[in-house]
């Protein structure tokens, strides 16, 4: 899979820059920090394919190193260190930055918002690009999609949830607007960095946490601490993002803005494959031994509340920032357009495959 992407970017890189190749004869040397830890798998790995398929496709002209957390020591610090130009580059979430720019949430994902596809067909095809451009051309850092975990998993409980009142006092790693949705309803939710969650929950510092989901929970070991392991609803389509400062960029020839960004592009397809390889493995790892996990859906009435609190939420802060609701309504109206052709499509063969399966 890989070796075919790496061909497929590297024609399209050519073909972008065979009238536009300003060789200047000069090697380029940037940094990229990332969230993740050192040799993080699915995650750790968009950022090393992006950066071998550029020094590939440049003849070397470009080189990228990767720094981890562990070497920036700020797992959540890469926004401010793509901004002042610290690193060229960074690789993250972007719905971690609410705290800066809460507009910056919207492109990573939303509860009960579009499926991975959809999503990329709203970045590409339906203004979304465009608008999280919008957003941070004020920051002096464009951002790209940087890979997509798919539909994560609703999270790792040490007592089971059956109704909303279990959520009060609940204390839960949760980011972005999911955790404005379960404070609402009195959840106490807090972001930890991902090297830090396992011992979070192991000395109760939380109650419960949200990662990913079979692709990389597994591995992680929660299932060891919390065994209520709960089915999605906040993050349907966790997209990850490539940051680039806007100045580096722009002094780049243009043939190796174009690579950057075809190689950017064919990373993040590649770890949304990897993830949903990684998932149906892991899942089934997971069932077979480890019997005492107990996979549950929210019951009805919870999920109810959820959803009623997702959507006061979002009504209140479009009200206040003519941008949020700029946003909400090209999601909204993206999502209306295109579920009926999911439902035609993929929920519709689903359903039938369901139905005549033995």
């Amino acid at each position: 899979m890989k070796t075919i992407i790496l061909k497929l970017a590297l024609i399209t890189a050519i073909s972008f820059s065979t009238f536009a190749n300003a060789d200047d004869g000069k090697k380029y040397r940037w940094k990229l920090a990332e969230t993740w830890g050192p040799n993080f798998p699915i995650f750790g790995d968009a950022t090393k394919n992006m950066a071998a398929m550029v020094k590939k496709m440049s003849n070397g002209r470009l080189i990228i190193q990767i720094d981890s957390s562990n070497k920036h020591k700020s797992a959540l610090g890469i926004f401010d260190f793509v901004k002042q130009g610290q690193y060229q580059m960074g690789h993250s979430a972007s719905y971690y930055w609410k705290g800066k720019d809460f507009n910056t949430m919207f492109f990573t994902t939303m509860p009960f918002g579009m499926t991975a596809p959809e999503q990329y067909a709203w970045f590409y095809y339906g203004g979304g690009m465009e608008l999280m451009k919008e957003v941070y051309d004020k920051y002096g850092i464009m951002s790209f999609p940087g890979g997509n975990t798919g539909n994560q998993m609703g999270g790792w409980f040490r007592k089971e949830i059956n109704t909303v009142e279990d959520l009060k006092g609940l204390k839960m790693r949760i980011p972005g607007f999911a955790g404005e949705v379960l404070a609402k309803l009195g959840a106490k939710p807090t972001n930890i960095p991902s090297g830090e969650l396992y011992t979070a929950l192991e000395r109760n510092t939380i109650d419960a946490l949200e990662w990913v989901g079979p692709s990389l929970d597994l591995r992680m070991g929660f299932h060891k601490i919390a065994p209520f392991y709960y089915t999605g609803w906040h993050e349907p389509a966790t997209e990850l993002q490539f940051m680039v400062n806007e100045k580096a960029f722009k002094s780049l020839p243009e043939d190796l803005q174009n690579i950057l960004t075809v190689a950017m592009k064919a990373a993040a397809y590649d770890m949304y494959a990897q993830s949903m390889h990684e998932s149906g493995v892991n899942l089934a790892k997971l069932q077979d031994d480890y019997p005492n996990v107990k996979i549950r859906s929210f019951p009805k009435a919870v999920m109810s509340k959820i959803q009623a609190a997702n959507a006061q939420l979002l009504s209140e802060f479009a009200n206040k920032d003519p941008l949020t609701k700029k946003i909400l309504h090209s999601i909204y109206d993206y999502q209306d357009q295109i579920r009926p052709w999911t439902n035609f499509s993929d929920r519709a063969y689903l359903d039938n495959f369901d139905s005549n399966s033995n």
